[in-house]
């Protein structure tokens, strides 16, 4: 898993886990962080495949 991967799928697990707790604290605005937690999960998702497609071209490449 590449680096920047790993570092959004962390702000994705801490803005979760801040949006839970401010709201469980009766703060709205805790719900700040949901949006935050959206772009963290695209940004794992998009490398996710990114990396999945130069596997896929890597392993292309080798057998022809």
């Amino acid at each position: 898993m590449p680096r920047t991967s790993l570092l959004a799928l962390i702000v994705v697990v801490l803005a979760l886990a801040a949006a839970v707790f401010s709201l469980t604290q009766g703060l709205w605005l805790g719900l700040v962080w949901l949006p935050l937690a959206g772009v963290a999960s695209n940004v794992v998702w998009l490398n996710r495949r990114r990396a999945k497609i130069a596997e896929a071209a890597g392993a292309a490449a080798e057998q022809g």
